[in-house]
């Protein structure tokens, strides 16, 4: 039985495995096992990225025509709710030569949306992990017959509960994701893969009017504020705005709502289309000059240079009653927005306080007399 994975580093740089590698890597060792007749502590794979890696098998069992072997899924330092997972791939042999059928098992979810590039009421299993997978179990399946490959995640509907799954139709279980078959740190290509799926599934459904928040708190004030859109145009893009905006105009959508609150908003104004953190901090400079253009005086314009964080500039023009630098910085977000989308795209950004308050927007909703 294999270990658990080490604890993660929320400042680490550690990598992982993805849940299409652990299940394709569960498969092969399962394969290999009905041939081989022999079970086994360990199995070596190859990635979707051709590289080659060796995974510690958690469960290795065997009866006959039937073979199951489970992964257990280290994603590294990556914030990743599938973290310690177990990826299980349960093999069956049919005389059904070089055919590999996936199946689902529980814990994975099941296509119910059109716009994930998988057919509706198949299992979530995403097409670079399918074909790796039928990869890996074609290289082990003796000759002149075939397989069928269940994958379960136990406890896969509760990590589901943690995604955006439901909103994109995917039901009862987690996806089995991963392009290249590794997780680097900040879910950077999980999290952008969700974003384009989203915008997939709304565009697919008919949804010409987005709706981009970075979280899950500006989400809910953004519900409130465009009550007459559907749940499923509205997407967290998290930090990842400048992959949203461009697949949305590559998708031909008319609009996109950009909704979040001075901090994002204050970065993505600077051109910054990656925001977190880490990567790019508030550029005080260009809110000091944003407010000079708003009418401030010398010293809030100097204040404003030296202050904190972008709700410290906030509070500082609250309290000078400048509210119209929450205008310019909207202004500034749809112009950076509208030049990164490369193509032509309709941009309306929104900016809220932490309690949902509408501060400033661009351009201005025009209101019936």
């Amino acid at each position: 039985m294999s270990e658990a994975p080490p604890p993660r580093d929320k400042r680490g740089s550690r990598t992982g495995f993805t849940t299409g590698a652990c299940a394709a890597a569960a498969a092969k060792a399962a394969t290999r096992v009905l041939a081989r007749g022999e079970r086994l502590t360990q199995v070596e794979t190859t990635l979707p990225n051709r590289q080659t890696v060796t995974f510690a098998l958690h469960r290795c069992e065997w009866d006959g025509e039937k073979a199951l072997c489970s992964v257990i899924k280290d994603a590294g330092d990556d914030p990743d709710c599938t973290h310690g997972a177990e990826l299980v791939a349960e093999v069956r042999l049919t005389d059904d030569e070089g055919r590999v059928v996936l199946e689902r098992g529980e814990g994975v979810g099941i296509v119910t949306k059109e716009g994930l590039g998988l057919e509706v009421g198949s299992p979530a299993i995403n097409p670079v992990p399918r074909r790796n997978i039928t990869d890996m179990v074609l290289e082990e399946l003796p000759e002149g017959r075939g397989a069928i490959v269940t994958i379960h995640v136990p406890k896969g509907e509760e990590m589901a509960l943690q995604t955006l799954n439901a909103r994109l139709g995917i039901l009862g279980g987690i996806s089995i994701l991963g392009t290249s078959g590794i997780v680097r740190p900040y879910s950077t290509s999980a999290y952008k893969a969700s974003v384009v799926q989203a915008i997939d599934v709304a565009r697919t459904r008919g949804n010409t009017e987005l709706v981009f928040t970075t979280g899950g708190k500006s989400e809910k004030y953004a519900m409130g504020l465009l009550p007459h859109l559907p749940e499923e145009t509205f997407i967290q893009v998290g930090d990842f705005i400048g992959v949203a905006i461009r697949h949305a105009a590559r998708r031909q959508a008319a609009c996109v709502h950009i909704v979040g609150m001075m901090g994002k908003l204050s970065k993505m104004a600077d051109g910054r289309m990656q925001t977190h953190a880490a990567g790019s901090e508030v550029n005080m400079e260009l809110l000091a000059s944003l407010a000079a253009e708003a009418g401030a005086p010398e010293k809030l314009v100097a204040d404003i240079r030296a202050a904190n964080t972008a709700r410290h500039v906030l509070e500082l023009c609250a309290a000078n009653g400048l509210t119209h630098i929450t205008g310019l910085v909207c202004q500034r977000v749809v112009e950076q927005c509208t030049r990164h989308a490369g193509a032509p795209l309709e941009v309306r950004a929104v900016l809220v306080d932490f309690n949902g308050t509408l501060l400033g927007q661009y351009p201005e909703r025009r209101h019936a007399a």
